[in-house]
């Protein structure tokens, strides 16, 4: 009995190995096409949510678009008859123009720089409600109504010159209604604003004009101070004289100019000082700083009490210099002698160093 069991097992395992050894064709065409579904569906089966992004995932077969989980960063396993699809969540710039008109019908063009990101927890809602797409349906036609709306009621020189503001708040409701719908605007930036050549030359000039005139209205002020300033001035010196012709007296005078002697006296310029001599009883001061010419050489004590010399006499035999007429000879006429006057009584200098 042992012996047939055996033997049966035996033969089992003869006939799975013959079977496999016949099915093995299959066997490996089978693998092969795993294989490449998996190669092929590898995209769709293995899903890499990167940085900065966020993944809506669209179940065809049950659900469909999957608003309630926004899938992270990371990889992730999915059917293939499912589709992720990845949105960008970094904050984003897009550039844009438009040509806008004036109240009075002129075209001005616009260049905008629009940043914008998606709100993270509404990816889910804005993909099922607006698309991949948000930017050309939401963001850049809702802008474009605002400026539309708003500077058509406003004159070019208002927008070229953003008079008080009026393009920032313009640009503010913008901001506000675009951002309303599962996406956040975070500020639009105008880069250019283009005007026909002649309008823009014109305001330019006017603008020019202003700030002439402004320059003019400032210098008529600062006259106006200046002319303020200068009778203040003159008020202030009239009454400091007024004060001083009350309390000046001529002892106060004689006073000053004592004092003023006194350090001219102390200076190191050679003078000599006659006590004694001047007007009022003050003290007269004979010094080199009244001469203008260069002091004379050191000599002796007899020559320099002489002073000047006086220049010689014309030669009387001397010809006259040439193109001059001979001077009219004079005749010598005799004076009487006259007595001779009595010396002065002089007091002795006194020189102080």
């Amino acid at each position: 009995m042992a012996e047939n069991t055996a033997e049966s097992s035996g033969k089992r395992k003869r006939g799975i190995v013959y079977w496999f050894k016949d099915k093995a064709p299959f066997f490996v065409v089978a693998i092969l096409i795993l294989i490449i579904v998996a190669l092929f569906f590898f995209s769709r089966i293995f899903i890499v949510v990167r940085s900065g992004e966020a993944g809506v995932l669209y179940r065809m077969l049950t659900t469909g678009t999957e608003t309630n989980y926004i899938f992270p960063e990371k990889l992730h396993v999915i059917y293939p008859w499912n589709t992720m699809h990845i949105y960008n969540v970094r904050v984003q710039t897009r550039y844009h123009e438009l040509i806008v008109l004036t109240n009075k019908g002129l075209p001005i063009t616009l260049k905008l720089a629009i940043r914008f990101k998606p709100e993270y927890d509404m990816v889910g809602l804005l993909h099922k409600h607006v698309g991949p797409d948000y930017v050309e349906k939401i963001i850049v036609p809702q802008i474009e109504s605002v400026l539309r709306k708003n500077i058509g009621q406003l004159n070019p020189e208002d927008v070229y010159t953003n008079k008080e503001g009026v393009l920032n708040r313009i640009l503010r409701i913008a901001i506000d209604e675009a951002s309303r719908k599962y996406v956040n605007v975070d500020d639009i930036i105008i880069r250019e604003v283009h005007l026909p050549d002649l309008v823009r030359n014109a305001i330019e000039e006017k603008l020019v004009e202003e700030q002439v005139l402004q320059k003019y209205e400032f210098k008529l002020q600062v006259a106006g101070e200046e002319a303020k300033r200068k009778k203040i001035e003159a008020g202030g010196i009239r009454d400091y004289q007024q004060t001083i012709n009350e309390t000046l007296s001529e002892s106060l005078i004689k006073w000053q100019a004592v004092n003023a002697t006194e350090s001219l006296v102390q200076s190191r310029n050679a003078k000599v000082v006659i006590i004694g001599a001047g007007e009022q009883g003050l003290p007269v001061i004979l010094g080199n700083q009244w001469n203008s010419e260069p002091p004379a050489d050191k000599g002796s004590g007899a020559e320099a009490a002489e002073g000047p010399s006086a220049p010689p006499p014309p030669d009387q035999g001397a010809a006259p210099p040439e193109g001059e007429n001979p001077p009219p000879q004079l005749q010598p006429q005799v004076q009487p002698a006259a007595a001779p006057a009595p010396a002065p009584a002089t007091e002795a200098p006194v020189t102080l160093r």
